[in-house]
C-alpha cells in the first residue's frame, strides 16, 4: 500500500469512527421504580429503530437523581465512547426545567442533565408513549396472550396500558411514514365501580379524598389502597404497609384481605381495559404493560379480567374481535424513546 493510500485508508477509518459515535446516544425510561438506561444506535436493517449496545436497569431509590444514574450508566462505557444525545422517556410532563411527576422519586432537572454530562440534545417523550411506540417491533413470542381474538388483529388503533407505580396509557394509531402515538391521561379518569363490593370500596376510598380515579386503585399504591379499604370493610386492621407486600401475600394466599384486593384490583382491570378500547376503538389490538402485571401473571390470566372485559352489553361483539396480550416492560421504554427521538417527534 503506498503511503497516499494509508494516509487515505486513514482518514476514511477516522471517519467512520466519527460517524459510528454520532450515530449512538442514549435513550432512558424513567419510571416511579426503575431507570432503563440505553446506549444505543440506528437499526441499519430496518426492523426495528435502533439496536440497544449496552443496557442496564437502576432502582430509582437507589439513587439521588436521574443525572447521578446516567453518570453512572456512562462511566461504565468504554473511554473511546461519547455521547452528546439523550432521549428521556419519563412519566410526567416537561415545565420549563423540570420533568414533572409526583411518581418520580426526585426532581429531574433537564438542565443538569445537559451541564453534567456534555448533552447537547436532549429530547423528552412521554414514557408509556415510548411504549406504545415500540409496540410495532414485538412478536408474538415477546408476550403472553390473556384474551385470544376471533379473528386476526384488525388494522386500528392499538391500546398500551399498564399499572406500575401510576397507570400509564397510550394510543398507538398506524399510518404513513410513521405510526402516530397518543400519549393520554386514562389513569386520572373517575373510578367506575362494577359491583356491589366496588360501590363498597369507592365509597371508603371517598373519605380520604375527594376525587377517586382508577390510578388510586390500579397502581403499586392503588393495590394498597385497594387492600385498607377492604380491610376497614371486613372489620380488621392493616397489617401490611408496602404494594409488594400485598403482593405477596395475596400469591402466597396468606392474607384474605391481599387475596381480595387483587382479585378486585384484576376485574376492575378487566373492565377498564374494555372501557378504553370502546373509547379509542381499538381494533388493533391492546398490550398491557406495566411493572406489576408480570409479576402476577397466574392470577390475572385466572381471573375476573377475561369477563369484566367482554361485560360491555351490546359492545361485546366489538371486544370479541380485540387481542389482550401481557408484555413485559424491559428495553421496550428505551426502544421507544430512540425511534420517537429519530423520527423526530421529541
Amino acid at each position: 500500500m503506498t503511503r497516499e493510500s494509508q494516509v487515505i485508508e486513514g482518514i476514511t477509518h477516522s471517519a467512520r469512527e466519527f460517524l459510528a459515535q454520532e450515530a449512538m446516544f442514549l435513550a432512558a425510561d424513567v419510571g416511579g421504580t426503575h431507570a432503563r438506561i440505553g446506549l444505543v444506535s440506528r437499526d441499519p436493517d430496518g426492523t426495528r429503530p435502533v439496536t440497544v449496545l449496552q443496557y442496564h436497569r437502576y432502582a430509582c431509590a437507589d439513587w439521588p437523581s436521574l443525572t447521578a444514574v446516567l453518570q453512572d450508566f456512562v462511566g461504565q462505557l468504554d473511554h473511546s465512547v461519547h455521547v452528546n444525545r439523550c432521549a428521556v422517556a419519563s412519566a410526567g410532563y416537561v415545565l420549563g426545567d423540570a420533568i414533572v411527576n409526583d411518581n418520580l422519586p426526585w426532581p429531574v432537572s433537564i438542565r443538569d442533565i445537559r451541564d453534567s454530562l456534555g448533552i447537547e440534545q436532549l429530547a423528552v417523550v412521554n414514557d408509556f408513549e415510548a411504549v406504545a411506540y415500540a409496540t410495532q417491533f414485538l412478536s408474538q413470542a415477546d408476550t403472553t396472550a390473556v384474551i385470544e381474538s376471533e379473528a386476526p388483529p384488525a388494522d386500528g388503533p392499538v391500546l398500551v396500558m399498564g399499572p406500575g407505580t401510576g397507570l400509564g396509557s397510550a394510543v398507538l394509531l398506524p399510518g404513513k411514514p410513521h405510526a402516530t402515538v397518543l400519549a393520554t391521561e386514562a389513569g386520572q379518569i373517575a373510578l367506575a365501580p362494577g359491583n356491589e363490593r366496588e360501590i363498597e370500596i369507592l365509597r371508603t376510598l371517598s373519605r380520604d379524598r375527594a376525587y377517586v380515579s382508577f390510578e388510586h386503585a390500579l397502581s403499586g399504591p392503588g393495590l394498597l389502597n385497594l387492600y385498607r379499604a377492604l380491610c376497614t370493610l371486613r372489620g380488621q386492621a392493616p397489617v401490611l404497609t408496602l404494594p409488594s407486600q400485598v403482593t405477596q401475600s395475596a400469591l402466597e394466599r396468606s392474607d384474605e384481605a391481599a387475596v381480595e384486593a387483587l382479585d378486585v384490583f384484576c376485574g376492575l382491570l378487566g373492565s377498564f381495559v374494555g372501557d378504553l378500547c370502546l373509547l379509542y376503538g381499538a381494533r388493533g389490538g391492546v398490550f398491557l404493560a406495566g411493572g406489576i402485571l408480570p409479576q402476577i401473571r397466574e392470577v390475572l390470566l385466572a381471573s375476573s379480567f377475561r369477563q369484566r372485559f367482554f361485560n360491555k352489553g351490546v359492545m361485546r361483539a366489538f371486544l370479541q374481535q380485540v387481542p389482550v396480550r401481557l408484555m413485559e416492560h424491559g428495553q421496550h421504554g428505551v426502544i421507544g424513546a430512540a425511534g420517537l427521538y429519530l423520527d423526530g417527534r421529541t
